[in-house]
This record gives structure tokens, C-alpha cells and sequence, in this order.
């Protein structure tokens, strides 16, 4: 059997013990494309590009396949 707090430990000290564990907030970057903010390291969810690449098809038509075409 382990061994037992002796004493209970205070409301202070657990939230101290616990100030780590806090959320932050994202990191935002300026997409130099479009302008507007977006992730660092992620294709911007705007325009689709990535590193001056288009890597996301955003706000493309896509037609459905049509057979014998």
C-alpha cells in the first residue's frame, strides 16, 4: 500500500503546480498572398497556397464526372 499525504494539499498550491497546463492562443501569421491571417506552417485556408504554391483547390469549380467525357 503507497503512503498517504499527510496534509491536504492547498487550493494555491495546486493551481500553481497546474499553471503550465493552460491554453494559448494560436499563433497567427499574415499570408503574404492574400493578406489575411492564417496558421504559421499551414496552407492558408483563403487562397489555398503555401510557400508562394498553390497546394489547396479553394474556390475552384469542380464539375462532377460525367462518364464518356
Amino acid at each position: 500500500m503507497p503512503p498517504l499525504p499527510k496534509k491536504k494539499t492547498s487550493v494555491a498550491r495546486k493551481k500553481r503546480k497546474r499553471a503550465h497546463l493552460d491554453y494559448s492562443d494560436p499563433k497567427l501569421v499574415v499570408c503574404p498572398q492574400c493578406r489575411s491571417p492564417r496558421l504559421s506552417h499551414h496552407a492558408c485556408p483563403t487562397c489555398g497556397t503555401y510557400k508562394g504554391r498553390d497546394i489547396l483547390a479553394v474556390g475552384r469549380e469542380r464539375r462532377p464526372k460525367v462518364p464518356g467525357e
